[in-house]
């Protein structure tokens, strides 16, 4: 539980608001553009730090030399933290950022430091870190003062004009009439920016039951809306990664209320406007409590793990609408999402002329005019009306039936409506296609691209399309040739041909997920090994043997006043977690009887916040439901290996790691494993294998 710090000036806080839209999509990043002011941001190659080099405010980019200035000119810092899918974080810029007023009093006494979350998500950690600390609340924009060693003494988020000049006068006249004051406050919030997320080891040998999971999903149903599916009332996040959960729970359980609450979840997301009908791919949330109104922004992080949620939702229910979530989804981010060179982009914008949604909604008459006859039975199916479904007569497309009984209402086979359908969204896509787009956040994040190879991968697992396998190949020799090091360094980012950002845990967590899920699909050994290269790597470069945990940053560059653990699951799973699970799967395909007990004493160390608190420890649960069953090694050697594992595939089995090929290969696994003349089938846990089998269904028997 964080401590809420008693802050100065309290009458001066706003309610902090987390972001919820969009910068214009109009804004011109053209730097050949003549402007009146340009700063230091100019030369940076975040699109979001880009918008912001032209602002009268003298802003700088976090770096040494910048800390330096602050230090040698002993002025304050104002660090403000966003990212470019952030609507809050540009009305701020516009209300004070662009004004010459606001600017003037910033540049004479403070350096302004502007830092992309998506880039920087160190820095953002530690400053939200004290605007929680010290309001109980966080959101972005984010905006903390500091002193120029940067241990900050106040934070808050989104400030219109008038109480951010209030603020930063306040505190101007504060330093010169009391300086110990704020010196002795930045040094209490640093202690407790300390003592957040301080993991320290647990001295004592775990169980792991059946019944601790069913107290966990227990504790999380009162939480879960089992009639529109997530969690009750607005707004409504997609979560995936504790959807994943209650799936593996449902299957080792056989408990069919947590699998409603799944399928619950996600026909209703895919019904609803937070799903793009007409051109595929899921926005940011919703923010009703029907999942009909979403922000609109869409997310590469959110895309990739819904791909693979829907795809493993499909192998355990065989639902087509699940298949066509996922097949819809990946054209969308083939279409919109994917670089010349095959890295995927990280954001597209809510607005487009200044509106939110514009790009997205549509008129009964501009349906009309574009499906003719087939105009009624469109409108119908997405519940279009003339007057609008939404705000000043526009329509947000979304479901309220399932196909079958939308089919009978109107005398039509299911086949017939989806043909139909499919045509007039094909008509309409075209269409919107030329309209004016929302702004495209191009900058390629390493963890956020390994997410989209895991959802690519177990696309192609569950549907056998080797499109999807190519485009998760092609994207991890793209990381291989721009992000990882011959020597198992990680960049986080990459743009216009560079790569500079030192990469975090989540960067090597996702990468080694995403080559072990790579392995699995292909059975090429490469994948495997560099996992384990990059496992090794981080062990020594971001271990902490006192904790038994992982640091967030690189112990070569954690300079900043506190280094952080990421520990609590999100919206993406945390890096503790996945590297924990990493070292799981590596322990069993390698022997690597050290790296399972690491993994058990990190499970161990959180175990009792994973019991009372599965909502934000939920990918720990996925870890523990693999200690209270663990991993399957099924291999698979012969010739018709490839068929053998895609049969195998088409079953929700979550519990299995796969390796095998046409030949033995190199891990001790396989070793001997090769029977001439035959594909053969071993199903092995704890290096036991069960009588060798030819049959995929004999195989599943086994399990």
């Amino acid at each position: 539980m964080m401590k809420k710090i008693p802050i100065i000036a309290a009458s001066l806080l706003l309610p902090l608001s987390s972001c919820s839209g969009q910068v214009n999509s109009d804004k011109t990043l053209d730097k050949e553009v003549e402007h009146e002011y340009t700063n230091q941001l100019i030369s940076e190659s975040s699109p979001y730090l880009l918008q912001h080099a032209h602002n009268p405010v003298n802003w700088h980019p976090w770096n040494d030399a910048t800390l330096k200035k602050a230090q040698k000119e002993d002025k304050m810092l104002i660090i403000s933290i966003g990212y470019s899918a952030c609507h809050w974080c540009h009305v701020m810029e516009h209300e004070s950022f662009e004004d010459t007023e606001v600017a003037n009093l910033m540049n004479k006494h403070f350096i302004s430091i502007k830092v992309d979350r998506e880039e920087r998500p160190d820095i953002d950690q530690v400053y939200m870190n004290a605007a929680q600390l010290m309001t109980g609340r966080g959101g972005w924009p984010l905006n903390a003062l500091a002193l120029p060693d940067g241990k900050p003494f106040y934070a808050g988020t989104y400030f219109g004009k008038s109480d951010w000049m209030a603020v930063l006068n306040h505190f101007v006249e504060l330093k010169k009439s009391n300086p110990n004051y704020i010196i002795q406050q930045a040094e209490n919030v640093t202690q407790e920016i300390h003592a957040t997320e301080n993991i320290v080891l647990v001295n004592a040998k775990s169980t792991f039951s059946m019944e601790d999971l069913d107290k966990s999903f227990d504790r999380l149903k009162p939480s879960i809306d089992f009639k529109k599916g997530g969690g009750h009332g607005a707004p409504k996040f997609p979560m995936p990664s504790i959807w994943e959960y209650v799936l593996h729970y449902s299957q080792l359980s056989g408990n069919q209320e947590a699998l409603r609450a799944v399928t619950s979840t996600l026909d209703n997301m895919a019904h609803g406007g937070i799903y793009d009908h007409v051109g595929g791919g899921f926005a940011r949330y919703s923010t009703d409590d029907n999942w009909h109104v979403p922000h609109f922004e869409k997310m590469l992080y959110d895309n990739s793990q819904l791909v693979s949620l829907y795809a493993h939702a499909w192998q355990k229910t065989k639902k087509p609408l699940y298949k066509q979530a996922v097949y819809e989804t990946l054209e969308f981010i083939e279409r919109e999402m994917t670089s010349p060179e095959g890295g995927f982009y990280s954001a597209l914008d809510a607005d487009s002329e200044g509106e939110e949604g514009k790009f997205y909604v549509w008129t009964k008459e501009a349906i009309d005019d574009a499906l003719g006859e087939e105009a009624n039975i469109y409108a119908d199916y997405y519940n279009v009306t003339k007057t609008g479904n939404w705000e000043h007569g526009k329509n947000i497309l979304f479901r309220n039936q399932t196909n079958e009984k939308f089919a009978k209402k109107h005398n039509l086979s299911v086949k017939e409506l989806e043909g139909k359908i499919k045509s007039a969204n094909s008509t309409l896509l075209k269409i919107r296609s030329e309209r004016i787009r929302p702004g495209l956040d191009d900058k390629i994040l390493t963890s956020w691209n390994a997410l989209m190879i895991k959802g690519y991968t177990h696309a192609y697992r569950s549907f056998g399309e080797e499109k999807f396998l190519k485009s998760a190949i092609r994207n991890a020799d793209f990381l291989l040739e721009n992000s990882i090091g011959k020597d198992g360094a990680i960049t986080r980012n990459y743009k216009d041909g560079k790569s500079s950002i030192p990469g975090f845990l989540d960067d090597y967590a996702f990468v080694i997920s995403a080559f072990i899920e790579l392995y699995q699909a292909t059975f090429d050994e490469k994948w495997l090994d560099k996992a384990n290269q990059l496992a090794a790597y981080t062990l020594v470069h971001f271990f902490d043997d006192e904790s038994g945990m992982f640091y967030y940053t690189h112990d070569n560059h954690s300079n900043l006043i506190s280094r952080k653990m990421e520990v609590s699951d999100n919206v993406i799973p945390a890096s503790n977690s996945e590297m924990a699970k990493n070292l799981l799967f590596l322990g069993n395909y390698y022997y690597r009887e050290d790296y399972i007990q690491k993994s058990e004493q990190m499970l161990t160390n959180v175990l009792d916040n994973t019991h009372q608190n599965i909502y934000f420890y939920s990918n720990w649960g996925i870890l523990e439901a693999h200690f209270v069953q663990p991993p399957y090694t099924v291999a698979i050697v012969g010739k018709d290996y490839k068929s053998s594992r895609q049969e195998l595939d088409q079953n929700y089995i979550p519990h299995v790691l796969l390796l095998g090929g046409n030949s033995e290969g190199n891990l001790n696994l396989l070793e001997d494993k090769l029977i001439k003349g035959q594909t053969t089938i071993y199903v092995c846990q704890d290096k036991v294998c069960k009588r060798p089998v030819t049959e995929v269904a004999e195989a599943i028997t086994q399990l």
